[in-house]
């Protein structure tokens, strides 16, 4: 994979930048960090962000916090905008080292374009800068991780499953057309991701149907297209995963009728191969 590289951002008058970058489908950043912290958020579309195994995804009723110096990778497999604030460490007065999703209701988002603007004042930018912080919620529910195996036997039915999460095949089916025992493969996955080949596959599962989800496909559809028998299945192995609904994820619990929002754009997961060193 290529090393990750540092992005600076040009500095402003006040602490925070905005930068305004268009992806198209299927665009991916390269692995870079920054000096300052980012705030990704997209105005319209739904990005994917991925810090190492683990992968959040942003409809426009979200954000992701990224302190200073985390190496990322952002994008999109249809059409979006990626639309960040950057905070100069030193002048800011969160200190989240970690990175944090983040509800993004009406007020957040009018206040994101009005500091896009080239036309303020310095007074009059500082002022509402400092009203960013104030508005930075965040959210409890947990990221997604689907830790990438390396060993080449579960590596093969990691690739199955990545390509087809609906695949409905047992262990011990995917055992076989590897060429082991059920007992070893399970130990293999247990060694290799630290999760058993059950949860491996949930991950999976509930990774590729966020998407689809935000994109605003009914969840029977959803569901039966990342391999699950009924509705009430996917949602009770999304709440046991997540924390809380699909519709609660998605919309932040954000007030001003965030959860009313519509996502314009469709969007369908990057599901990397095993052996992919995609950007």
């Amino acid at each position: 994979m290529t090393e990750a590289v540092e992005s600076a951002v040009p500095p402003g008058v006040g602490a925070i930048v905005v930068g305004n970058f268009p992806l198209q489908s299927g665009q991916w950043i390269a692995s870079h960090s920054h000096p300052q912290h980012q705030l990704a958020w997209t105005p319209r579309g739904v990005l994917g962000v991925a810090v190492d195994d683990t992968y959040w995804v942003l409809p426009p009723t979200r954000a992701l916090w990224l302190p200073a110096g985390v190496v990322h990778r952002t994008g999109a497999t249809r059409d979006a905008v990626l639309r960040s604030l950057y905070f100069e460490p030193s002048r800011c007065a969160l200190d989240w080292t970690e990175p944090t999703p983040v509800a993004v209701d009406g007020l957040l988002a009018h206040l994101i374009h009005y500091l896009y603007r080239q036309d303020l004042a310095d007074d009059v930018r500082l002022r509402a800068e400092a009203v960013v912080p104030d508005l930075l919620r965040p959210l409890p529910t947990k990221p997604i991780d689907v830790p990438r195996p390396t060993d080449e036997r579960v590596c093969a039915v990691a690739d199955v499953l990545l390509g087809d999460p609906a695949d409905t095949r047992s262990l011990e089916a995917h055992a076989r057309a590897v060429g082991v025992s059920r007992r070893t493969l399970t130990r293999l996955f247990v060694h290799d991701t630290g999760m058993s080949f059950d949860r491996w596959r949930t991950h999976v599962r509930l990774r590729a149907a966020l998407p689809l989800l935000a994109e605003g496909r009914p969840v029977s559809q959803v569901a039966h297209t990342v391999g699950y028998a009924t509705p009430s299945a996917f949602l009770a192995a999304f709440r046991r995963t997540v924390g809380t609904s699909p519709r609660r994820y998605l919309d932040g619990d954000a007030a001003l009728g965030a959860s009313d929002t519509t996502v314009p754009a469709p969007v369908e997961d990057e599901l990397e191969p095993c052996h992919s060193e995609g950007p």
